[in-house]
């Protein structure tokens, strides 16, 4: 029987740990997805992976954000060709999912885009969650113009952490010192334990790596559940 799973796209660099996250998330759910009928290597996703190092301008995107934008847009052109569907794996980035959903316009047999901001939205309203605290690099806790999650704010009660430098802190020492460093899990459910809000939402993609000491919350994992959408979608 031919394999008939499309093909998904990922777009790494900011970082790259993060689209190896991705890319396990998306095999687990496929798995789950087709239960029994699952037969391995036939059946896994098919996927293509750029990962591109100067994404990691997105870290500071207010001052990079031209840069980035470049660096995002010759990538973009390079994948979608070759995919069905599509997502970044960073939340900063979907900041520019209007910029690209217009590129995809003029890009003949591109494929469909996946958006964080989109997956999160739909997560919240189907889990019957109106309120909830936002963990994520500093673009995107200020819920400003260079936010990708500031339109959720409009419709949710967010809660952001009381220090977004020393959060924008610990994710730069995920990506330099890797997410298997001990120290940097616990920083992370010291920060959890601050927030009043009982749901966390982990709106950076280096944050599920160290979140395994976080106790008391209940964790929405952006990376999960764009994951699972995107297995679906491949499946279909």
């Amino acid at each position: 029987m031919a394999n008939k799973i499309k093909t998904i796209g990922i777009i790494a660099g900011s970082g790259p740990e993060a689209g190896i996250d991705l890319w396990s998330k998306i095999l687990s759910h496929t798995q789950n997805q087709l239960g029994d009928a699952f037969r391995g290597d036939l059946d896994a996703p098919r996927v293509v992976i750029i990962s591109e190092p100067q994404l990691g301008l997105s870290m500071d995107l207010r001052a990079n954000q031209a840069d980035t934008w470049a660096a995002l847009e010759k990538t973009v052109r390079q994948l979608v060709p070759q995919i069905d569907y599509f997502a970044i794996a960073c939340n900063t980035l979907n900041w520019f999912a209007p910029q690209i959903d217009t590129l995809l316009t003029t890009i003949k047999d591109g494929g469909t885009f996946v958006s964080f901001v989109d997956v999160l939205s739909e997560t919240l309203i189907n889990a019957g969650r109106t309120q909830f605290g936002l963990m994520a690099a500093a673009p995107v806790l200020a819920l400003d113009n260079h936010s990708a999650y500031t339109p959720l704010a409009q419709n949710f009660d967010v809660e952001t952490p009381s220090d977004h430098q020393a959060m924008q802190d610990l994710i730069y020492d995920v990506k330099r010192y890797g997410s298997d460093t001990p120290a940097l899990s616990q920083r992370m459910a010291d920060f959890a334990s601050q927030m009043e809000s009982d749901t966390l939402v982990l709106a950076c993609t280096e944050l599920p790596l160290i979140s395994q000491k976080i106790t008391g919350k209940t964790l929405i994992d952006v990376t999960d559940a764009v994951a699972q959408k995107l297995a679906r979608l491949a499946l279909e």
